[in-house]
This record gives structure tokens, sequence and C-alpha cells, in this order.
């Protein structure tokens, strides 16, 4: 490295001469650094790029005889000493600056106050050396040679920058991380070069090396300025953003303030569109839109109903059918909606959704009569979300619609009232939410319940499952009712709620089917149940106190036992269902009686075939021909499904479908699985679903392992949903056909005008797949193998 540096040193500091000359004039058009400092920084690097050219015309003129060559070798010289505590000098004026800017120090530390004295008597003692020789003197051959008092030039270079070191030190809180590190290395590498200098004669280390920090520290400064400018941009873009969700949470408030005077006209209607809104963003997020698409959607949404401003009071409180001339008022909402919302023109997009939200997909609906995609995909969304609200939500004149209900709405109206995408996503929010629901709800059976005349109050239900469920509860005679019969009972009953009803809309609604009634004295009512048996235990047992009461419920298939223990006795009761696809629930009830600490304990005790006697047999609806697969019946949802058929490359099943006498959704039909399981059974060992396709046209899977792609179109032979549930109750022949190439396998089949395909792309590389079929209440016959499409 010694002998590099010696051999190309004329060279390193002509290029360090002309790189601090460039950066010196870059200076000049700096705009981002404040005057008082740049003067610094271009004072430093003048500095720098001067005291480099003297360094290299000493070390050319050295030894040169002549008038020139004497001028030369003597003013370079000076200049070179003479600058060196001019770059100290400025170093310590840029600390200064740095340190005192804005007022951070209010007075200037002593040690740079001292360091400046120091430069300006070094200054002067190299003037004064030019006549004594005390630094360095020349030969006659004009030849530098060192002075007697050539260490003491080194005093102001290498002391000062350890006294500047600790000014940095203290001050270190008020200096950005870049210009600290830059400011550490311009005091550091110079007094290193210089001791090593002392022992090394010929080199000039330490000048290049004042040169190069000089340079670093411009390199560093601009670091600095950009990282300034980056914060300063970052900082304005928070400001924008903090702006920008200001005015949106301003919007936000006035526009659900402005909704909730609207709709507190109507306390049916107090938070509809609230709950759109958020649903219709929710749908936003799963179909991919983008934030600002969401919020697009929102606010939308959240206004497209703000022409009920100009609806009458009494419209909006009217409880009975609308009449023609009633409804063509309600049905100008959207017009009105979007004239209110056309001088936002901000934001078109809001009086667009609020004009189309009432479309229907196949053409029939308000105002404009548009169909399909010509609708704006923005109305297509607040249209659905806006139904499934209206269908969740009490009115006045009914209660809200059953999930069940709203599910099959859904399907039944998709592809004719609402779009089938975005119908598919409402189905697939509902089901993960009634899913939720289920797991994380507990049972919440009352207290207590005070009953007067006969079934004026029932608690919930309390579902009767394939475990061991417990009921204990007292009951007490009220003062007004002593002396009159008074006792409780329970009723035994399927609803979709949970709940007895006995209205004919909330019968038909949550569908009621009440099985009979039980007191606790052993007398029965059978209503819809096959059969009824009431026995009495004969038991050794001390009895149970008077106003104690105790019931022991659980189910198998079809069957419902119960042993209810009273002071009036013991019994066993066996219920026969109508048939294995039924729930069942007990409530309890009673007349002129308190009943009270109610405890409801739903063990998990597993109950046996074995441990209900059968009072009827069961219906079965497979007793007909089988072919290459067994016959199935299945009376609940996937209770059942036909052995597993390896995929080859083209499979046809055909078979015989026929929806259970209870089945009365539109998914109780066949379901067509394909997966994956070392048993080759459904939820059998390592089980892996790809698809479950119902041939009512929905489709599931897991998208981890799969992908699916999937379209369902009805055909104008198609008969409507109703007549479509009915042929299916009667019983129809059913194909399905498949064709698999590598990992994907393509799904085609046809029913009453249902057109469905499906392409299944396996995404886990399991090669093994099997299909099976399984189903909701359905029975399935005669299915049969083919290898021909």
């Amino acid at each position: 490295m010694y002998n590099f540096i010696r051999t190309y040193q004329l060279d390193i500091m002509q290029v360090l001469a002309v790189v601090s000359l460039c950066f010196t004039l870059l200076l000049f058009i700096t705009r981002f650094l404040e005057k008082r400092r740049k003067q610094i920084m271009i004072f430093m690097l003048s500095v720098a790029t001067f005291l480099m050219i003297f360094e290299r015309l000493a070390y050319m003129y050295a030894g040169t005889t002549g008038t020139v060559g004497y001028i030369m070798v003597r003013v370079s010289n000076f200049f070179v000493y003479f600058l060196t505590p001019c770059a100290v000098l400025g170093f310590d004026l840029y600390l200064e600056n740095i340190i005192m800017r804005d007022g951070r120090v209010k007075s200037r530390p002593k040690r740079l106050v001292f360091i400046s004295i120091a430069c300006f008597i070094d200054m002067s003692i190299v003037v004064m050396s030019q006549y004594t020789g005390l630094f360095y003197y020349f030969d006659e051959s004009n030849f530098y040679h060192r002075g007697p008092g050539f260490l003491l030039s080194y005093i102001v270079p290498v002391c000062a920058p350890f006294i500047l070191l600790t000014v940095l030190y203290q001050y270190r809180y008020l200096f950005s991380k870049w210009i600290y590190i830059s400011l550490i290395i311009y005091a550091i590498v110079p007094v290193l070069m210089g001791i090593i200098q002392v022992y090394m004669y010929g080199l000039s280390l330490t000048n290049m090396a004042m040169v190069l920090v000089s340079i670093s520290l411009y390199v560093f400064t601009y670091i600095d300025i950009n990282q300034t400018v980056v914060d300063a941009h970052n900082h304005e873009m928070r400001m924008l953003e903090e702006e920008k969700k200001s005015v949106k949470r301003l919007f936000d408030q006035t526009a659900t303030a402005f909704m909730y005077a609207v709709e507190k006209r109507d306390e049916y209607s107090l938070g509809h569109s609230s709950r759109v809104a958020k649903l219709a963003k929710r749908i936003a997020v799963l179909m991919g839109k983008t934030e600002e698409e969401c919020d697009e959607i929102y606010y939308a949404a959240l206004m497209h109903n703000v022409g009920l401003v100009g609806i009458p009071d009494s419209l909006l409180d009217q409880k009975e059918q609308l009449s023609d001339d009633e409804r063509k008022i309600i049905e100008n909402v959207p017009k009105l909606s979007s004239d209110i919302l056309s001088s936002i023109v901000e934001y078109p997009y809001l009086k667009e959704a609020a004009l189309y939200s009432h479309e229907r997909y196949d053409g029939n609906g308000y105002p404009k009569g548009l169909k399909g995609k010509v609708i704006p995909e923005i109305a297509r969304i607040i249209c659905v979300a806006d139904a499934y609200d209206a269908m969740t939500s009490r009115r006045s004149y009914r209660g809200p619609f059953p999930i069940q209900t709203i599910r099959e709405e859904l399907i039944k109206q998709s592809g004719s009232k609402f779009d089938p995408e975005i119908a598919a996503i409402m189905v697939n929010i509902l089901d993960q939410e009634n899913n939720e629901v289920i797991k994380k709800t507990p049972l919440m059976v009352e207290k207590e319940i005070a009953c007067k005349a006969y079934r004026d109050a029932t608690t919930v239900g309390i579902p009767i499952v394939n475990t061991i469920t417990k009921i204990h509860f007292k009951t007490s005679t009220p003062e007004d009712f002593i002396g009159k019969f008074s006792e409780p009972a329970m009723v035994l009953f399927d609803s979709f709620d949970g709940r007895c009803h006995d209205t004919t809309k909330g019968i038909e609604a949550y569908h009621y089917l009440e099985y009979g009634e039980v007191w606790f004295d052993g007398k029965s009512i059978l209503t819809s149940a096959r059969n009824l048996k009431v026995e009495p235990i004969q038991s050794q047992e001390a009895e149970i106190s008077e106003d104690s009461y105790e019931i022991i419920a659980a189910k198998y298939e079809d069957h419902v036992k119960l042993e209810v223990n009273s002071s009036k006795g013991k019994y066993d009761i066996i219920l026969a269902l109508p048939d294995r696809s039924k729930a069942a629930y007990v409530c309890l009830t009673g007349e002129n009686c308190r009943i009270y600490d109610i405890v409801v304990d739903i063990t998990d005790e597993l109950i046996r075939e074995s441990d209900i006697p059968k009072i009827v047999d069961g219906d079965t609806f497979i007793n007909r021909m089988e072919s290459d697969v067994a016959n199935v019946q299945i009376d609940q949802y996937r209770s059942a499904s036909t052995e597993g058929i390896p995929l080859e490359d083209k499979i046809r099943l055909d078979f015989r479908t026929m929806s259970l006498p209870s089945a009365g959704l539109v998914w109780h039909c066949p379901y067509i699985v394909l997966y994956y399981a070392d048993d080759q059974k459904i939820f059998g060992k390592n089980y892996r679903e790809y698809a479950l396709i119902k041939l009512n046209g929905e489709v599931s899977a897991d998208e981890k392992i799969a992908e699916n792609n999937f379209s369902m179109k009805k055909k104008d032979t198609f008969p409507g949903w109703d007549i479509w549930k009915q042929k299916h109750k009667a019983g129809l022949e059913c194909s399905v056909s498949f064709v698999r190439k590598g990992n994907a396998i393509d799904f085609k089949t046809e029913n009453l005008g249902i057109e469905i395909e499906n392409k299944t792309l396996i995404l886990d590389g399991t090669k093994e797949i099997y299909v099976s079929i399984s189903g909701d209440q359905v029975a399935l016959t005669d299915i049969r193998i083919s290898k021909k499409i």
C-alpha cells in the first residue's frame, strides 16, 4: 500500500482536487441547505480543493531549479501549511452552525471559541515561519526539509479534532445520524493519518485524508438532505392522509347522521342503511375490490335510500299491503335519491348506485328495467345487501325471516333478482356467520317464566340430541291462582329457530312442527309424531321433593326418549318422529304456575341405538333396485354417502334421486363430492375435499388445495324452483359426468333446466381422486357407473 500511494500520489491528489472542486461548484446550485451552512461547506471544500492543488504543486516543483521552481515550491508549501488550520477552522464553524441553529444552544461553546483562536494563531505562525524556518526550509537544490519546530505544525490538526470530538459528543442529540457519522470520520481520520505521516516521510497522508473527509462530509450531507426531504415528504403524505381520513370521517359522520334522521321516521328502518353499507363493503372485499372501491361501495350503500326523505310518514308507517298508487310513490325513491345525490359532483357513483339499486338481474326491476351486467356493479352489490338486511330485519307486519328461508331466497333469486356471483358470495357469508353463531352462542334458556293461561309463556326450545340432556326446575303457584289447576308441562317440537309458534305466519315462516305435549303425571297429546308411548317407572328410590322436577332426554335417529321425574311419579316417554331428518326440541310451559330455577346440562354421554326402544319402524325410501353402487338414504346434511369411486379419465354416474317427504329447501338434493382419503371414505383418514357441488347450483371447497371455476345457468326449460322441488320429491333420473386431464377435472350435469359446469384444479399434487354422492334429505338409488360420456 505504501509503495502504491507513493507511486500514484500525484494522480490521487489530482483526482481528489477535481472531485472536491466539482462538489464545491455543486454547492453553489444546491437549494436545500440553509445559507450559513452552505457558505461554511463551500469554504471547507474550497480549502480542501486548494490544499490538494498546492500539495500536488509542492511535490511537482520540489528540486526544480530556476525562478518558477523557486517560487512555486515556496508558495505551494506556504499554502499547504496555511490551509491546514483553515480546514480545522471550517470544521469548527460547521459544528457551531449546527449546534446553534434555530436557537437550540444560546451561546457558543468556549471550546469552539478556543479552537477558532488556535487556528488563527497557527495561521500566524505559518506566516512567521516563512522568515524563521520554524516549520520547514529549502536547500540549494530547492528541496523541502522539516524545520526544528516541525511538530508544532501538528498541534492544531491533531489536538483540535479531539477537542471538537468532545463538543460533538456532548451535543450529539442535535445531529442527525448521517451528519454525526460524517463528523466523527472528519475528526478522527485526518488525525490518524497525521500520526502515521510522522513516521512515513514523503507521503501527504494528512492532507489527502483532509480532502477525502471533506468530500465525505459533502456526500453524507446530501444523504442527510435526501433523508430530510424523504422525511418531509412522508410527513406531508401522513398529514395529507390524516386530512383525507378527517374529511372521510366528517363525510361518514354527516352521511350517517343524515340517514339516521331520514330513517328515524320509521322505527323499523332505523339503522338499515348503515347495516347495508357494512355488508356491501364486506361483499366488495370478498370480490377483491381495492380499498378505494370498497369505500365507494360503502358510501353509495349508505346513501342509496336518501330519497325516503320525500316519502310521506303515513306511507312509511303503512302496515297493510300497498295500493298501486302507493307502490308508484315508493318506486320513485331511487329517482329521488339520485336527484338528491347528483349535487355531490365529486362522487358521481353515489347517484348512479342510488338510481339502479332496485334494478333486477332479469330486467324486471325499476326505474329503467336494466338487465344483467348492464346494471352497474355497485348497484348489483347494494341490491343483494339491501335485500339481505330487509329479510333479517323486523317489520311492523312481520318478524325477521329465519336463516334457512333467507338462504333459500338468495339461491332462488340468483339470476333473476340478484347477480349470481354476488348472491353466491352472500350465501357464503351467511353460511360462515351461521356456523360462527352456532359455535360461539351458548344455549340461553330462561331461568324463570310465569304462566297464567296455558302456554301463554314458554321457554326457548332445548335441543334433544344424541347425548344425554338433563333439565331441572322448580314450580310454585302464585297467590292469585291458589285453588285453581296449576301444573307445568312440556312441548315437543321442531322449528328453524328452536322456539314454539302459535300463529299462522310463525308456523309457516319457521317451518314449525309440533310433535306433542306431555304432563308430569303421565298424560300426553300426540300431534305430528308417528307415535308417543308413556310408561310409568316403578322405582324404590326416594321420591323427588314436591316442587322439584327432572327431565332426562336424548335422541337417536328418529326416536326420542325422555325420563321425567316429579312428586307425581316417574315416567318413560318414547316419541317416534316423522322421520330421521327431523330435529327435536323440548320447551317448558304450564298453566297458573311459576317455573323457576331452570337448569340445563347437556352432557357428553352418547346414546346408542339399544338405549331407546323403537316403537315404530323407520321409513326407508331405498327399497329399490341396486346397480353398481349400493343405494343410500341421507336423512340429514351429509349424514351418509355412497362408497368412494376412483375418478378415471372419463366417467359418468347415472342415478335416481328422490327428496324425502320432509325436504322443503332447494338444497335438499344430491351433492357431488370430489375428495381424497386413505380409506376411500368420506371424512376418512387423511381426508381432503376438493369440491362439493350441490345440484341446486352451489359449490364449495378448500381453496388451499383446490381451485374451482364454477358456473350455473338456468335454461329456458327451467320450471321454477317450486316445481323443481316438487319434481325432486317425486323422483327423477340424474346424470353427472367427469373428464380428467392430469390435475384438472371437468364436471358437467343438467337437471330440470339447471345446467352446471365446474372445473376443479387440484393444487396439492394428489393423484388418487375419488367421487362420492351425498346430499341432504334425499334418497339415491340405481347408481350406475359408465365410462362412456
